[in-house]
């Protein structure tokens, strides 16, 4: 495992426990996961005071659709059929599966709800009415994990450099939509539902060169 991405360090021990050194200039597991531009966005707000934040983080351009879904006929496809025309906020993310494997995904975030695709196929994996959402766990350092709670189905666990644009814009999205505040929780450690019949724990502590996180099954 440990020749897998030779620039990252990664143990993973099983399934069920496995650990994840990140380093501070926002690259994960051989995904390059940086910043993507330099102007000041309002997003900073809900992590002044909690989150430790790194300096690229607070002056970032903010583009929303990073993919340009409109030049992609099978994701318009996708957001035509289930009645979804604007599209606020398009990506490459980390996903991690029940059994603890990273993939890579399209996270697309509309005024209605959240999108899981296969960037291969451009097929379809999940979607998530914003309305199901009840919080976002992330942890208090500069790490690029989160976590979105479905109690109605299952819960998320994620990482993408620009978590601050995910979590502004489904806090955002989801007031808009049903007026309800969604809310962001902070802590170095947190539960999260992996799949319906069993729940994962994640833990985050400052390591050598960045930010170590286990993810344990309970």
């Amino acid at each position: 495992m440990s020749g897998y991405w030779s620039n990252r360090r990664i143990r993973v021990d099983n399934q069920d426990d496995s650990s994840i050194v990140q380093n501070g200039d926002g690259e994960e597991n051989g995904m390059p996961l940086k910043p993507s531009g330099s102007n000041v966005s309002d997003d900073q707000e809900l992590f002044m005071g909690i989150k430790v934040r790194r300096k690229a983080s607070l002056y970032r351009e903010v583009k929303g659709d990073y993919l340009d879904v409109p030049s992609h006929p099978h994701l318009m496809k996708i957001l035509y059929k289930q009645g979804d025309n604007e599209v606020l906020f398009a990506d490459k993310v980390l996903k991690f599966t029940g059994s603890g494997k990273m993939k890579r995904r399209i996270l697309l975030i509309t005024d209605y709800a959240i999108y899981i695709l296969d960037p291969e196929t451009e097929s379809l994996k999940r979607r998530i009415a914003l309305a199901a959402v009840d919080r976002l766990l992330l942890s208090e350092l500069n790490d690029n994990f989160f976590a979105v709670v479905v109690p109605t189905e299952y819960d998320m666990l994620m990482a993408s450099a620009r978590k601050t644009e995910i979590v502004t814009v489904l806090v955002e999205a989801i007031k808009s939509a049903s007026n309800f505040e969604l809310d962001v929780v902070f802590s170095n450690s947190f539960e999260y539902r992996a799949a319906a019949e069993f729940v994962k724990e994640v833990q985050f502590e400052v390591a050598e060169g960045g930010v170590k996180t286990r993810i344990l099954r309970k």
